[in-house]
């Protein structure tokens, strides 16, 4: 997919990925980045910064996205690329409290459901569209420290490949973003955390790489190459390695 003369709506979009993408894809030449974000000052500031448009919305409710869809369309006509980027992380085990899990699964998960719930028909009237989920490499591997993270991360990336193979033929291109770590908001109190193993990349960095996976119609999108073959370990020899994440999970738990 080229970038030019596209609308483009990016949730997430105040910082982190999700601003950079918005930078990007703007440098792309865009027709109209539509930047949203629960931070509504902060998804302002970004719009203004390239010239889009700007929305609060908090992805952890249906109705602000149906809402969201509804009013770019009306007012910007068709949307051709929606980024489902928003997400949180939490840390903990199976005890991490109900509302924790709940709401990570919302913004994590259903939040992708709902964007495909409210697109993908008006995509598939039309000839079809692009969805871009962004999850992580946790999603592939696992996450030391958060099973709510590593759960609804492996959640949204089994919904991509679902939906790449489901309406393929109705015209619907996925791709699904999965990097390590990234120097956001996310990852600013734990600059030494496990996932960034492979060192911190910038947010621009994966901007770029999307821009690349997206023009190369990749399903999966992988700014830190390393992950194709931790991804390869894991499939060739699963208790093995299952074996070295209990060895990292001593090391990043003591």
């Amino acid at each position: 997919m080229q970038l030019k003369d596209r609308t483009i709506v990016i949730t997430g979009a105040a910082s982190g990925i999700g601003r950079a993408m918005a930078q990007r894809f703007a440098r792309e030449g865009a027709k109209l980045v539509v930047c949203a974000d629960v931070n509504g000052d902060g998804a302002k500031a970004t719009a203004d910064e390239i010239g889009g448009v700007s929305f609060q919305v908090d992805v952890s409710k249906e109705a602000d996205i149906q809402k969201l869809i509804e009013t770019v369309e009306a007012e910007h006509g068709p949307i051709d690329l929606f980024c489902s980027n928003a997400g949180i992380g939490i840390g903990g085990g199976a005890e991490a409290p109900n509302e924790g899990w709940q709401r990570i699964w919302d913004i994590n998960v259903m939040a992708h459901v709902w964007a495909a719930r409210h697109l993908i028909p008006r995509m598939v009237a039309r000839g079809g569209g692009y969805l871009l989920n962004t999850s992580s490499a946790a999603g592939l591997l696992s996450q030391i420290g958060s099973a709510p993270y590593a759960v609804t991360k492996h959640a949204a990336v089994g919904l991509a490949e679902w939906l790449a193979l489901t309406h393929g033929d109705d015209g619907i291109k996925v791709s699904v973003l999965c990097p390590q770590a990234v120097r956001t908001a996310m990852t600013a109190g734990n600059p030494d955390g496990v996932a960034s193993i492979d060192g911190m990349m910038e947010a621009d960095e994966v901007a770029e790489a999307v821009v690349r996976g997206l023009e190369a119609e990749d399903f999966l999108i992988l700014s830190h190459p390393e992950v194709v073959q931790y991804m390869r370990n894991k499939t060739d020899d699963y208790n093995r390695w299952i074996g070295g994440m209990r060895k990292l999970n001593r090391r990043y738990k003591g």
